[in-house]
This record gives structure tokens, sequence and C-alpha cells, in this order.
């Protein structure tokens, strides 16, 4: 039996919802509100992007925060409530489940979450640890899924989805990345263990990024050879991290050719 962190959440869509308008919400007095020119869907995504940052937060923050009329803010976010984008308590906001269920879908490859999914399973039952499917997103390792035995807690908390670079994951995309990228100063000596990497095939992370969780990450390519997506092992300190390399390698073999078929 294995655990995975892509269960759906359940909540039922209204009815009926009327349609959003792109102009400009009325104020109190019936004029159109002073929004700076923001049609209605750019206001909802800024309020969702604040709440990613004000969870919990009343819709009085929240207009403030996103430089919206208060009556403004609040006519959206009673819609976001209504469409299941959005959850409200006691006059507190927060992201809602249908945000959860159209957001855990996106994936950078066409067919990479379900030709990696049997796959992640297989890898580990095999090595009896949890094993990650991740790509690089603006900077960050994002995680997609997480896969692990019944009996194996994961190493890291369930509900954080990214993560720095520089993680064993991150360190695999970033080699085979283009420049450019939003990543900060580099390590001075990161040029060469880019060089590594890529001849190697893999990458390590040795307590780097989270004390007592190390990792390790190999490429998965797509059809014409370029990375998509690292798939990790995770493990404690006592593992050699080199004994992995060749099980999620396989794993990773048979993500790609699964890729070639979905084309």
């Amino acid at each position: 039996m294995h655990r995975s962190n892509t269960a759906t959440a359940t909540a039922s869509a209204p009815a009926r919802i009327g349609p959003l308008s792109s102009a400009p919400l009325p104020g109190a007095d019936g004029a159109p509100a002073a929004t700076a020119g923001r049609s209605v869907l750019e206001g909802a995504f800024a309020l969702l992007n604040a709440l990613r940052q004000e969870e919990g937060a009343g819709v009085t923050v929240l207009a403030s925060v996103c430089g919206l009329p208060k009556t403004t803010a609040y006519r959206l976010l009673d819609q976001l409530v209504e469409l299941g984008a959005v959850e409200r308590s006691a006059g507190h906001y927060r992201i809602g489940p249908g945000m959860f269920r159209l957001g855990h879908r996106w994936q950078p490859h066409p067919g990479l979450r379900s030709a990696a999914e049997r796959p992640l399973r297989r890898l580990a039952a095999v090595t009896g640890m949890t094993v990650g499917l991740a790509v690089l997103h603006q900077g960050q390792t994002l995680i997609l899924d997480w896969s692990t035995t019944a009996d194996v807690p994961p190493p890291v908390p369930d509900d954080r989805q990214t993560w720095p670079w520089c993680t064993a994951a991150g360190k695999v995309l970033t080699a085979w990345a283009e420049p450019g990228l939003p990543l900060g100063p580099l390590p001075r000596a990161w040029p060469d263990e880019a060089a590594r990497i890529r001849e190697y095939g893999a990458a390590y992370d040795r307590e780097e990024v989270l004390e007592g969780v190390c990792c390790t990450a190999v490429p998965v390519y797509a059809a014409d050879g370029v990375p998509v997506a690292a798939l990790s092992v995770l493990t404690d300190p006592g593992h050699r991290l080199e004994r992995l390399t060749d099980p999620a390698r396989r794993a990773a073999t048979a993500i790609t050719t699964a890729l070639g078929r979905h084309r």
C-alpha cells in the first residue's frame, strides 16, 4: 500500500454561478470602483496571490495588500467562495479546494504525471523510502508528487511543495538548464559540480537543505533527450546515496519510455 499527495480534495461546485464580467466592479455608490484599470480577473488573481502570503486574513487586509477598494475585494472574494476557489470562516479567508484540484494537475510536460505514477510507486517499494518527482519552476524546486510506502513516514512536510533550487532534484535540472534562471548568486564551485552532474547523470544532497534528510536525484528525459523533471529518493544520513542511483535511474528510464508512448 502506498501513500501519495495526489489525493483530490472533495468539494462540490455550486449549482449556479453568474459569469464574471471583465468590467470594473461598481463601488458602494454604484459607480465603477477605482481598481487602477484592473479587470475583474486581475483583481481575483491578485487576491488569490495575496492569500498565499496572508492565509486567514480578513477582507480589509486583503484589499489593502491588493490595492483594491474594500467593497470590490469583498465581492470578488464572495464569488471565489461560491466557486470553491476560496474558503471563508468567521470573516477570514484561505485558498479553497477548487484551487487545489486545478493547481495540482499542473505539469510542465504532457503526460508527465501519468507516466510517473507507477514508476514512483515501484521505486518507493523497492527502496522502502520516500521518492519524489520534481521540476524547476521560477528558480525553485517544485514537487509534483510524493510516493512512499505506508509504513515509512515522509521525511519532509506533506504540504510543502516548493524548495530551494539546491536540492538534489533542483541541482539535476539546473545543471541542464538554459542560462537566465532566477536562481540568485550561485556558489563559485557550481560550474564544476554541474559538469560532474551532467557527466554522471545524478546529483546528491547531503543535509544541505534539511537537517537529517539526504537525497539522490536523476533526470527524467523527454523524447528529445532534454530533461523535463527529476526523480529523487530521500533517506537519512545513514544510507549511502550512491547505492540509490541505479534504482532511481531505472525508474526514470521507465518514465521516459512512457513519455515517448504518450506522444
